[in-house]
């Protein structure tokens, strides 16, 4: 009995290739903006907004790494040169010294707002700009299904549930 090899039609295979090469593309692109403009890098970004829309500013590094879409370690770097910038602090937990919350300073703050406009700028013409309201509106609905199938326990981004330290 011969292996069949599974195959996509033509639709099926530049819808994939599509969304592959701008899973590729899309972060190079924004890191790009983020380090010219604000000397961050998009995941730097990523975390200081995370951290701005949790409650108190403020989560664990378990959480954090969730919800970023991080190992451990790496994550562990990247606060570690934001604390040395000033942006973030790690502090321990009352009555817990393994857990250790990053709490968003006033200065991180100040950088995350100073980003925001040039990123959106950029996010705009790479990709909102490009797209109808309609079209913004399929692409919408085609990937929050894929989003909550790769991560039934919504792990990442902001949502309802602001983890708070």
């Amino acid at each position: 009995m011969a292996y069949q090899v599974p195959r996509m039609d033509e639709l099926q295979s530049r819808a994939w290739l599509a969304l592959v090469w701008t899973a590729e593309l899309l972060p190079a692109a924004l890191d790009a903006q983020l380090q010219a403009d604000s000397d961050m890098t998009h995941f730097e970004f990523m975390v200081l907004s995370t951290l701005q829309q949790a409650k108190g500013a403020a989560l664990r590094t378990t959480d954090l790494a969730a919800a970023v879409n991080s190992t451990m370690p790496r994550l562990s770097r990247v606060v570690g040169k934001l604390a040395e910038r000033g942006l973030v602090e790690r502090r321990g937990a009352d009555g817990d010294a393994r857990v250790v919350i990053v709490h968003l300073t006033s200065a991180g703050r100040r950088e995350l707002v100073r980003a925001v406009p040039r990123h959106i700028d950029r996010v705009k013409e790479l990709v909102i700009d490009r797209l109808t309201p309609d079209e913004l509106e399929g692409l919408a609905a085609a990937l929050e299904p894929l989003v909550e199938r790769l991560d039934p326990q919504q792990r990442v981004g902001f949502g309802e549930r602001g983890a708070s330290a």
